[in-house]
């Protein structure tokens, strides 16, 4: 399934809440000097230009991140999150959006690395293009996330944070995610796993959750972000979500104070509403 491309949808609601919640564990990883790897299983092109014919399309960086650009009332965390993007745009225009291997990027330490895999013969050579200025620092494989992410476990540095946001247009991404989630605590238990989905009218996701919900893990956190009222076609996504195996600690705290706000300001209707559940350790 290679029809897929991020750059329709760079900067949207669901970009905003996966990318503020991975800048902020990785602020939180980088509180100890030990070096980390980020790995990252559908990397994308890494940087997106948003006056492309693709993000113009349904411009969808209109209800996200350009709703947050210019606010001065950004509490911490977000208010990081969004000095990332505000950087890649120093004439204050909103031309360029950091996928997440730029947005790690931004924020690893030179002795920290990147391991980024994509399969999209478009995106993969943009991929390796945005990786350039790393140098040796990043590592970018055209191939399957999923297997590669096999290969990676466990980093030498036995830290890490791996991102899995495949695009589920192929409906069997909902149960690879799960077998891949279990191979991975198999092989690297202590792991930082972050998985995002979207939040669709389809049994699909509910049962995914269900089922990571299950895993042998000490502790798990769940954050959902939704939009606007589910529409009655069933068609489309109203939000997004992110489950996190082995989060950071004070994730949780963090997102409880952000969530209204985030509700708030990227909300098109009365139907806009989040979720915020865990288990600690």
């Amino acid at each position: 399934m290679l029809s897929y491309r991020h750059a329709f949808h760079a900067g949207n609601h669901a970009d905003v809440l996966k990318h503020y919640v991975l800048a902020s564990m990785l602020a939180y990883l980088n509180q100890k000097d030990k070096a980390y790897w980020y790995i990252d299983t559908h990397a994308g092109a890494g940087c997106y230009q948003l006056d492309s014919q693709y993000a113009a399309k349904n411009a969808e960086y209109a209800t996200g991140i350009a709703r947050l650009l210019g606010r001065q009332d950004l509490p911490p965390g977000l208010a990081e999150y969004v000095q990332l993007v505000r950087a890649l745009n120093p004439d204050g225009q909103l031309k360029l959006y950091p996928g997440s291997p730029l947005v790690a990027l931004q924020l690893l330490r030179p002795a920290d690395k990147l391991r980024l895999f994509e399969l999209h013969p478009t995106d993969f050579p943009l991929l390796e293009d945005n990786m350039r200025e790393a140098g040796r620092q990043a590592l970018a494989q055209k191939g399957d996330g999923f297997a590669g992410l096999k290969a990676m476990l466990p980093p030498p540095p036995r830290r890490a944070l791996t991102l899995i946001d495949p695009p589920y247009e192929d409906k069997k991404d909902y149960q690879r995610v799960v077998v891949a989630l279990e191979d991975a605590l198999k092989r690297f238990p202590t792991g930082v796993y972050a998985l995002w989905y979207p939040l669709l009218q389809r049994s699909e996701p509910r049962q995914m959750i269900s089922q990571l919900k299950q895993l042998p893990v000490k502790s798990w956190l769940h954050v959902t972000l939704s939009v606007h009222q589910p529409r009655e076609d069933g068609f489309g996504m109203h939000g997004s979500g992110l489950f996190i195996l082995n989060p950071p600690w004070m994730l949780h705290d963090e997102l409880k104070a952000n969530l209204p706000y985030l509700r708030d300001v990227l909300g098109l209707d009365q139907g806009a509403s989040y979720v915020l559940e865990q288990q600690a350790g």
